[in-house]
């Protein structure tokens, strides 16, 4: 099997050589060109059509961003993207760029060195085989039901990992206040769930924030798990739904894991529950859904033609943790037929 070919383009010239000498290393991986800008960049993806392009934000002469939405249309491209803490990752995720690495604020070269071992390696191998074709806006074309089930105290359950930051976002903008609580676990560094909370607040109908303990999760209300080294859970606590956000090992590679959600909104909400699992690698979250669906919740994933990284929804599908496997576009009326129906 011939290496993933990568394309870097960063400004800095040590670090563009630490990205170098450190990717090669890996016998999967084979970096077959640099640039210091987009026009460089543009270059050298038609001289050697690389598998996968690593992205710097911020470029002389034209923007990361401005630069992924120039190509994207006309040469799609896995795109992982490197970025300082700034929410001006979104806008390159909204660009079109597969996933992103948060760049260490460290100065000694073995911490970046690790840095690129053990995250950017794992990113672009993950990057290689995404569906660049479903890394796009999606066009809601139903009209949503009103909810009828009002007085139930319902939950809403959401895990995604890879493409799982614009799912999420075109999922969640088509809910209106009347949608019971939502707790959603994303993959995401620390310090971005913040930013990605935000941002969903600003431009959803419901109001979205990154999680704490004690919050409650009440109708037309968004709880994100923060990024980092804690698991989110759903408690409840005298009759009422809330989050407890607590440290702990990580789960399948990850902390939050959607897993660790999962199997708490199981035992704590049960039937009273809609689960949905989307794009993203790896199989966090099958077996939570699972559990889920066996407690008697309602479950919905993401059907391969619409995911970037058809993991995840895949594994809980073949567990049998699916109940109805849904393009993207479907999934928001799906969950209120299905509320509907609780």
């Amino acid at each position: 099997m011939r290496p993933i070919k990568v394309l870097i383009v960063e400004d800095s010239i040590v670090f563009r050589e630490l990205l170098v000498q450190n990717l090669n290393r890996d016998p999967a991986i084979q970096v077959v060109a640099t640039a210091k800008d987009p026009f460089e960049a543009r270059d050298a993806i038609l001289a050697y059509k690389p598998d996968v392009m690593t992205l710097d934000v911020e470029l002389p002469r034209m923007s990361g961003i401005e630069f992924l939405r120039k190509l994207m249309p006309q040469y799609p491209l896995p795109v992982v993207v490197i970025s300082s803490l700034s929410d001006k990752v979104f806008d390159a995720l909204n660009a079109g760029a597969v996933d992103f690495v948060a760049k260490p604020a460290v100065s000694s070269r073995a911490q970046l060195e690790e840095f690129i071992r053990n995250e950017l390696l794992v990113k672009i191998k993950i990057a290689s085989t995404a569906k660049i074709s479903n890394i796009k806006k999606t066009v809601m074309k139903q009209e949503m039901q009103s909810l009828s089930a009002k007085g139930r105290d319902l939950i809403v359950a959401i895990g995604a990992s890879t493409g799982g930051t614009e799912a999420i976002f075109d999922v969640v903008k088509e809910y209106g206040t009347d949608i019971p609580g939502i707790v959603i676990v994303q993959h995401m560094p620390p310090g971005f769930t913040e930013m990605y909370a935000k941002r969903l607040n600003d431009q959803c109908r419901v109001q979205v924030k990154e999680a704490r303990t004690g919050d409650r999760v009440l109708p037309g209300h968004v709880v994100i798990a923060p990024g980092g080294d804690q698991h989110m859970h759903l408690v409840k606590v005298n009759g009422v739904y809330q989050v407890e956000c607590k440290k702990g090992p990580k789960v399948n590679g990850h902390c939050p894991s959607v897993d660790v959600l999962f199997e708490s909104v199981a035992k704590v909400a049960g039937r009273d529950a809609v689960g949905i699992i989307l794009t993203g690698m790896g199989g966090d979250g099958a077996k939570g859904l699972l559990a889920m669906r066996k407690a008697g919740a309602r479950t919905i994933g993401q059907d391969e033609s619409t995911c970037v990284v058809y993991g995840m929804p895949k594994v809980a599908y073949d567990l049998g943790a699916v109940e109805y496997q849904e393009k993207l576009s479907d999934i928001p009326k799906r969950t209120y037929a299905l509320l509907n129906k609780m």
